[in-house]
């Protein structure tokens, strides 16, 4: 309770140096027990001078990692009642909440009935977006790999079951998240990026979708999964969620993962449920509550609209863990349904966290935060001198980068450029574009990196087509406006301080 009342008081930014624990710590553990009262004086001088603050109001940087009194009162009570929790008879609770809990969230999302457990899908809860996508995409891979030999038996059907593996491909917009990538690695499966243009504001279309369908079946390859993002990582983009089931249509056997980690909390609110409108011609859905929606990590949550394949996929049951329960195939057992065998309670805090809020304090937290979003993004348009915003706010997300001082006076009539950087170049030219973008890139780096070593807020930064921009999104549960006002002055003083270092050619001033 106190570091959570007090922590806009510390520096949101850790300082120490790589190994600086390794110094002040022993060699090994003590021979003889330690009293409690010396184990906590050393989190406050050992380990807290090595955190960096999520909850910190001026953590601005990624996206929020949430934590609130209910959340952490359920990671209490779940460590009291720890258990390894695979199955049902290990804590008949712990299975049986987590499948009510998420109904109800599945309901709160206006998710389609189809993702429901009363039906032939359900929810279970990762411990990351990242997790969800492995033990889905394996589920995909042996889904098309059952199905595309369905028609052959016995060692006809193990060889063209090899021989098909190596020819799988695991598709994702190039602004999706790396873990598909990565679970591709994982699940033994070739991965390509599927372009995605600024004039989509960077959300994959279904046309681009197709070409991509298209040329790895010219080269032979077989198209599997797709991870579709609803607000990517970089600017919280909307993949064109009615023009890829459209797709779908020519291409059933493609299962098609909706990466919803962040933005996936807007859908509690009415205003953004139009974006699941499509979702029940995909295979999977998954939210982190750990994000924005008041819970801590790790609670990650995926459904799926058909459970039988992630049983078929990753079921395997020795004599050890038989049971008459799970044997007559009444009660749900969740090793089935993830990569690891033990899990943890944690339905609890999301129980927690949802019955202190209730629905309409869940709504009121994004909708808050939505609005900090706004202003921010109100006030970087208030200064177009200085900032050029990429895409659209999304999300309580704003994604900017620095314009350049003019290279020469603004030409007093003619045609006039349509992007802050080519009134900076005040020319039309391939060469001239090239360099404005340079020079843009080389000045927002330094911003980033200026703002970010004196510590007063944290952003972070990324690479978009080319286009180096920072990051701001404020929507942990301690935003509040001056927070949000304060960064943007911190962002206009430190712009214009390393503006002013350089001169009209973009050359650093000795």
């Amino acid at each position: 309770v106190n570091y959570y009342d007090t922590i806009g008081e510390r520096r949101v930014v850790s300082e120490v140096e790589p190994g600086y624990l390794r110094n002040l710590l022993p060699d090994g553990p003590p021979r003889e027990g330690e009293r409690w009262e010396d184990i906590q004086k050393d989190i406050e001088a050992k380990i807290m001078p090595g955190l960096t603050h999520w909850q910190h109001p001026n953590f601005m940087a990624w996206f929020p990692a949430s934590s609130t009194y209910p959340g952490m009162l359920g990671e209490l009570y779940s460590s009291a009642f720890t258990a390894a929790a695979f199955n049902w008879l290990c804590s008949p609770a712990v299975t049986e909440l987590e499948t009510i809990v998420l109904d109800w969230l599945a309901k709160l999302l206006n998710l389609p009935p189809s993702f429901l457990s009363s039906g032939e899908g359900g929810g279970v809860i990762q411990g990351s977006a990242s997790e969800a996508i492995v033990t889905v995409m394996v589920a995909a891979r042996d889904k098309y790999l059952r199905e595309s030999t369905a028609h052959l038996e016995g060692a006809e059907r193990d060889t063209a079951i090899a021989e098909t593996r190596g020819r799988l491909v695991a598709l994702g917009s190039e602004m999706a998240h790396s873990s598909t990538q990565k679970a591709a690695l994982i699940a033994g499966t070739r991965f390509r990026a599927v372009p995605a243009e600024l004039g989509d504001d960077l959300g994959l279309t279904g046309e681009n979708f197709r070409k991509a369908v298209d040329q790895c079946k010219l080269e032979g390859l077989e198209p599997f999964y797709l991870t579709a993002s609803l607000g990517t990582t970089a600017t919280c983009a909307v993949d064109k969620f009615g023009e890829i089931a459209e797709v779908l249509k020519e291409n059933p056997a493609i299962w098609v993962h909706v990466d919803a980690a962040y933005a996936g909390a807007a859908l509690v609110c009415e205003e953004y449920q139009h974006l699941t409108h499509h979702m029940d011609a995909f295979d999977s859905f998954d939210m982190n509550m750990h994000k924005w929606l008041l819970t801590n990590f790790d609670a990650s949550c995926l459904f799926v609209k058909r459970r039988r394949h992630l049983f078929d996929a990753l079921s395997v049951t020795p004599s050890y863990l038989r049971n008459e329960f799970s044997d007559s195939g009444l009660v749900t057992d969740y090793r089935d349904w993830q990569i690891p065998l033990g899990r943890r309670f944690r339905a609890l805090k999301i129980w927690f966290v949802m019955r202190t809020y209730g629905t309409e304090g869940l709504k009121n937290h994004i909708r808050s935060t939505v609005k900090l979003g706004e202003l921010f993004y109100s006030m970087v348009q208030s200064r177009p001198d200085l900032f050029e915003v990429l895409t659209p706010p999304a999300f309580a997300l704003t994604v900017l980068s620095v314009v350049p001082h003019p290279r020469s006076p603004a030409l007093a009539s003619g045609p006039q450029p349509s992007t802050a950087r080519g009134a900076y170049s005040n020319s039309f030219t391939p060469d001239a574009t090239s360099q404005a973008l340079i020079d843009s890139n080389l000045l927002t780096k330094q911003v980033y990196e200026a703002v970010n070593s004196r510590a007063e807020i944290f952003i972070t930064s990324v690479v978009v087509k080319g286009i180096y921009v920072i990051r701001v999104v404020s929507a942990n549960p301690k935003a509040e406006e001056k927070y949000i006002r304060r960064a943007f002055e911190i962002l206009v003083e430190t712009t214009e301080e390393v503006r002013n270092r350089f001169r009209g050619d973009g050359r650093k001033v000795p």
